[in-house]
């Protein structure tokens, strides 16, 4: 029987659905180990915030959005200049295609063309966001310097992935494999790793992208400081047996420095992982975790806070979304107490806080002006 660790303290919350979905995905075929993080909640089959080891690769494990992670950036911009409002009002038109030239850009990036190219440099739906952060307090100077940081200026903090691409990925192997795990050798499964792949570098170019369309946008510079991926599978040395590790929405143990978000309301994390971090298959907590299924807050907060409430956050942050269900669905009260789930990190032996990043801006959805509440939808003419 496979290892099955769950690494949360009593006091964190985990969903019996998502403890059920860990155990029956560490009975699978070949599998060796399973491990739930803190943020640990339910999936669609597979659990969410966990990290598994196998004998053989499934790429169902990894999900439809192969790559999706998280860069960080250090800009220019001194904190104390940034006008929220004024800055939220310049971005605009980020979900739609980036008028530059792509193709040129595509080389520069080393980039194959897929069917997909039109969403690079697009956030999406979901969770995924981009957040202009301020850092709030600092617990180790020396890493945090290390890491080419400045106290005093503004931070950028872009999650998101490989879009349609990574989902086309998926259909295509459950389409011929379905969710059976394939072996490391065959043709199926090197045909999945050569497109796993290209995902991953898609979705690292996407975050770029993403981050250059905003930058411009507010006029910053800024140099990339660091980039995770947290959903993926790759071979590993374990124990001199190669082995492979998938990553199901969880952050690397073994890639340095990391940054680990609460929601829009709360502090982020930039945390440096342990030494000893085989117990937890080299892997951290990418995030909060869900406390609420999509679709149920809306239902549970709409009573008592208003849409246009949702878009200033108890830190003073300012949100961009003006797609009300999202703005509901990734209300901070959906998620976890993301210094609870650090703290069970901590308490683990698996971090320590490097320092803590607070949300200014952070941007998800605008919409364009025809879909913006009291506009109409301009009528086509007849011909």
């Amino acid at each position: 029987m496979p290892a099955v660790c769950l690494i949360a303290s009593p006091e964190t919350w985990i969903e019996g659905e998502a403890l059920r979905q860990l155990e029956q995905t560490a009975a699978l075929p070949g599998m060796r180990a399973a491990v739930g993080l803190p943020d640990l909640h339910p999936g669609k089959g597979y659990p969410i915030g966990a990290a598994f080891l196998a004998e053989w690769i499934y790429p169902a494990l990894v999900g439809n959005d192969i790559g999706c992670g998280m860069a960080l950036w250090q800009t220019d911009q001194p904190t104390h200049k940034l006008k929220p409002e004024r800055a939220a009002a310049r971005l605009t038109g980020l979900e739609g295609p980036w008028d530059g030239d792509l193709e040129h850009w595509q080389r520069a990036q080393g980039l194959e063309s897929t069917a997909f190219d039109s969403a690079l440099g697009t956030i999406g739906g979901g969770n995924h966001f981009a957040e202009v952060q301020a850092v709030e307090e600092i617990q180790d100077s020396e890493t945090f310097a290390a890491l080419a940081l400045d106290k005093d200026r503004l931070l950028l903090l872009v999650h998101s992935g490989s879009r349609g691409l990574g989902e086309s990925v998926l259909r295509a192997v459950i389409d011929t494999q379905g969710h059976r795990g394939l072996e490391p050798d065959s043709d199926p499964a090197r045909a999945y790793l050569k497109q796993h792949d290209q995902a991953l570098h898609w979705a690292d170019a996407n975050r770029r992208l993403i981050a250059t369309r905003l930058l411009d946008a507010l006029g910053l510079e800024a140099e990339r400081r660091l980039d995770v991926w947290h959903n993926l599978v790759q071979p590993v040395d374990w124990a001199g047996e190669r082995l492979w590790l998938h990553r199901k929405g969880a952050a690397p143990a073994d890639r340095g420095p990391i940054v680990i978000p609460g929601s829009r309301g709360t502090l982020s994390y930039l945390v440096q992982p342990g030494t000893n971090h085989d117990a937890s298959l080299r892997s951290l907590a990418h995030g909060a975790g869900r406390k609420w299924k999509r679709g149920e807050a809306r239902g549970r907060l709409s009573a008592r806070q208003r849409s246009e409430d949702l878009k200033k956050t108890a830190l003073g942050g300012q949100v961009i979304c003006e797609d009300k269900e999202l703005l509901y669905d990734e209300a901070p009260e959906a998620y976890k107490g993301i210094d609870r789930v650090v703290a069970d990190l901590v308490d683990a032996g698996l971090c320590r806080i490097i320092a803590t990043l607070r949300p200014v801006l952070t941007y998800k959805v605008r919409l364009p002006a025809h879909k913006q509440p009291g506009v109409r939808k301009p009528k086509r003419g007849r011909r």
